[in-house]
């Protein structure tokens, strides 16, 4: 095998992985997501006390991760949404909203940590948040997207 296609080794055989990213932003949080950030860190904190010395050779990610995880609860600002008025949307906000093509969308506006696409958690930081932050029932906001521009209509505004 051609040595252009082996990787280099300096003695040490960890996995290099970059390190994760930091949006620079206040890092607010739900208290339900910091809960979460805690579980997750004492979770990994578990996990490579079990590994050990081994720790930073099989889990490479543990030895990066567990800093970056400690440093954003560190930083968080908790906002309960149970505080913030009702009459329009803030961070924690669920929204209920129709599209132009009467398609209908519920979001819910967390921190960085908690969004969560799949589930319709979005950042407070992604375009669809900051369009939407501001709003109250029976406004409409434009969703900047990758695919084309789309007109929601909000609908409902409630905190859980």
């Amino acid at each position: 095998m051609s040595r252009a296609f082996v990787k280099e080794q300096d003695g040490d055989f960890a996995e290099q992985l970059p390190d994760r990213p930091d949006s620079g932003q206040p890092n607010y949080i739900t208290p339900k997501g910091l809960e979460a950030l805690k579980q997750r860190l004492a979770e990994m904190l578990r996990e490579k006390q079990q590994f050990g010395e081994d720790a930073a050779a099989l889990r490479p990610e543990l030895e990066r991760d567990i800093p970056w995880i400690e440093g954003r609860i560190a930083k968080a600002i908790v906002l309960d949404p149970k505080k913030q008025r009702a009459d329009e949307i803030q961070f924690g906000a669920t929204v209920e909203a129709v599209d132009e093509h009467d398609k209908r969308h519920k979001f819910t506006i967390v921190g960085e940590d908690e969004a969560d696409a799949p589930k319709h958690r979005i950042s407070w930081l992604s375009p669809l948040g900051k369009a939407l932050i501001g709003a109250r029932q029976g406004d409409s906001v434009i969703w900047k997207r990758p695919a084309g521009d789309l007109e929601l209509e909000i609908e409902k505004v409630s905190y859980r």
